[in-house]
């Protein structure tokens, strides 16, 4: 049975999803697409290829409560089911719960655990071993509804990043299990199994205030907390005034008697900072608002320390 489907995402994953889906028969009633930060979204403009109807909305909430111009909007694509692909927005149960069929969200962990805006990170950041996905029927909680599917486990590597874990192992994942979900809410096959709150954790999203580097920390928790914030915020410690902000991090295991944030040297292209128990290999750093550059090529000098 083909569902009519109004498909909230954004960026590659979103038109990802959105191409399976019509693949799979099922009719799109409505593409909703932040509006474009700078670059054109791939969502957005794969549903104008398609002349799809494509709606650009920023928040769906003013003051805690659903926008009612919106829930109009919304209710007169009559679809039957919404699928959210990688949404940050909050959609209020107006909207959530409108459609036949109610919702199907993506989550980037294996639920209960890293529920939250910022799973990628926090998986990386406290050491996790292995992650997964999950596509869960959303309900008032933040990410606690029913769960439909789940794909994983996939191992997360010591050089893993928030960014490489997404791209290279659950951004696959995440296509696929969410195009299951819909066939099987589609086929009348779906089975909702409540999550088990005991094993459930949540952790909020990493501002600044999480991506700060505390030199006492140990070289293997500052290491997880560069790959945890890569590429966003990026991890920072400050050099004068300016924030550095540290990427493509590798943890070499080999102390050194500088004192940690001390820039050792330079070599084939890296940085190499001391640490607590091991050195840092940077890849790229960014200084003040300035743009990514290969380390070597910053102009921070050996014997520098980040403070």
């Amino acid at each position: 049975m083909a569902l009519r489907i109004a498909l909230f995402g954004q960026a590659a994953f979103g038109r990802d999803v959105l191409l399976r889906l019509v693949e799979r028969g099922h009719e799109i009633a409505a593409v909703y697409a932040p509006p474009d930060p700078g670059r054109p979204d791939p969502l957005a403009q794969e549903a104008g290829t398609r002349g799809l109807r494509c709606l650009r909305h920023r928040v769906f909430r003013r003051r805690g409560a659903a926008i009612p111009e919106l829930v109009l909007e919304h209710r007169a694509a009559r679809a039957d089911l919404n699928v959210l692909a990688f949404v940050t927005a909050i959609l209020p149960p107006e909207i959530v719960d409108a459609p036949p069929k109610g919702s199907l969200c993506f989550h980037p962990s294996l639920l209960p655990r890293f529920r939250g805006g910022a799973a990628l990170a926090w998986q990386i950041i406290l050491g996790e071993r292995e992650s997964g996905v999950t596509v869960f029927r959303p309900d008032a909680g933040v990410d606690t509804g029913p769960v439909v599917v789940q794909k994983g486990p996939v191992p997360i590597r010591d050089t893993d990043t928030a960014g490489t874990l997404y791209f290279e192992k659950l951004y696959p994942l995440g296509v696929e299990a969410l195009v299951e979900a819909v066939d099987l809410v589609a086929t009348g096959h779906v089975r909702y199994a409540p999550q088990d709150d005991a094993g459930a954790s949540f952790q909020g999203l990493v501002s600044d205030a999480e991506a700060r580097v505390d030199w006492s920390r140990s070289a293997e928790e500052i290491d997880r907390q560069l790959r945890g914030c890569d590429p966003q915020p990026g991890a920072f410690a400050f050099r004068g005034d300016a924030r550095v902000r540290l990427f493509d991090a590798r943890l070499l295991r080999r102390p050194s008697s500088a004192a940690p944030g001390t820039l050792l040297e330079h070599a084939d292209g890296r940085a190499f900072v001391a640490a607590r128990g091991g050195r840092l290999s940077i890849g790229r750093v960014r200084i003040g608002e300035g743009p990514k550059l290969a380390a070597a090529e910053a102009g921070l000098a050996a014997g520098e320390r980040l403070a």
